[in-house]
């Protein structure tokens, strides 16, 4: 932005100091001129010869106003320019020793802006505004530099896995070019399955980015509706798998998007189904509420995880175990895509590895304030439906 050059702060500091110190010298020598020179008579009279009081001999002279006036003058003069000269330089040298803090983040701004994020202020001293200022722009730093390298590795992670299913897809193309005796119904089939593991990402891929802008209405919700909702959606696939969906819980009022949180439980379940033991699993779905949060819980039995693996569970492109290649294929967005929810809905998420096998992965919400009472009196309800 194009600016129009002004004088310094430094400098402005500088004449403000200076211009105080000679208010303050201009005021201490108006009290020394009120309070003592008025009362020096303006004239002192003597009698002459041979007047009645006179001493007989001629007395020392007396100075009168007029004869103080012109020896404080000069002075007067003198200590006003010396006091200009002291607050100059002295205002110059305090006001740079002021704001050298300031010209450090000022420094590491345009480090910044030219691409440095990895450039730290580390202001040293007591507690202060500079201070302050300074830790919050290395805080802004750190946060910027962890996104910016997230948003690095996801950019790379999806280029990777968009490229999969276009490769496959070119692939499959070239073998039917090159053996048009071939079944045409398995290459349709074969590029069916591709180019839906393609749309189910693009999809995923949207939804994370709607998630990470916020760019979403906000309405009043039950988080175990929507809970029970995602079990029943898809029972008939944990029915297929022998899995055994258990749902419990209180009313959980929460302010959030519908669709969304109904994404975030559904991607938490069926993770829970796929993730699980090949016959004769369970997940276990519960709502709790709190005085100022809800909190939905996913756990399920399965394999025995490692700490390392549950701490990487919610990168994008991160997946449990080895990838399913069926219908109900994940494309390693799912716990990612419910951190991104949980996260712009002020919440958090929080995975666990089950001693016994399998994980339980809690979202933890703000809750929904308290309805306002009607202008009857009368207390709302909820109405739980189905």
């Amino acid at each position: 932005m194009d600016r129009a050059p002004g004088l310094s702060v430094r400098l402005k500091l500088t004449l403000s100091y200076a211009g105080f110190l000679m208010l303050a010298g201009g005021l201490l020598l108006a009290v020394v001129w009120v309070f003592l020179l008025r009362y020096v008579p303006e004239e002192i009279y003597f009698p002459e010869r041979g007047e009645p009081g006179w001493p007989g001999t001629p007395g020392p002279h007396v100075p009168d106003r007029s004869d103080l006036v012109d020896a404080f003058g000069p002075k007067v003069a003198a200590v006003l320019v010396v006091l200009l000269l002291f607050g100059l330089v002295g205002g110059w040298v305090l006001a740079g020793s002021m704001l050298a803090p300031l010209q450090r983040i000022t420094n590491a701004t345009r480090l910044a802006a030219n691409g440095s994020l990895s450039h730290r202020i580390h202001l040293e001293g007591r507690q202060d505004e500079f201070r302050e200022l300074a830790d919050a722009f290395d805080t802004m730093l750190a946060r910027i530099e962890s996104h910016n390298a997230e948003q690095q590795r996801f950019a790379a992670n999806a280029s990777h896995e968009l490229r999969t299913p276009l490769a496959i897809t070119q692939t499959l193309l070239d073998v039917a070019r090159s053996d048009p005796d071939r079944d045409p119904g398995e290459l349709v089939d074969r590029l069916h399955f591709v180019n839906t593991r393609a749309i189910d990402l693009t999809e995923a891929l949207l939804l994370l980015s709607r998630a990470d802008q916020r760019s979403f209405d906000r309405d009043h919700v039950d988080l175990s509706l929507i809970a029970e909702e995602a079990a029943e959606t898809l029972l008939p696939l944990a029915e297929k798998r022998g899995i055994t969906i258990e749902t419990s819980g209180d009313i959980t009022p929460a302010v959030g998007s519908h669709a969304l949180l109904l994404q975030l439980t559904t991607n938490l379940v069926h993770n829970a189904i796929v993730h699980n033991l090949p016959d004769q699993g369970t997940v276990w779905v519960t709502t709790r509420v709190h005085p100022k949060s809800v909190v939905l819980t996913v756990e399920n039995t399965g394999q025995k995880l490692s700490p390392q693996l549950v701490s990487t569970l919610v990168e994008p492109f991160q997946r449990g175990t080895r990838r399913i290649r069926d219908d109900h294929a994940g494309a390693g967005l799912g716990l990612a895509i419910v951190k991104s929810i949980a996260q712009a809905h002020d919440g958090t998420l929080n995975l666990i590895r089950r001693a016994g096998g399998g994980l339980c992965v809690t979202v933890q919400l703000p809750a929904a304030p308290p309805p306002q009472p009607t202008v009857s009196g009368a207390e709302p309800g909820v109405r739980r439906s189905r």
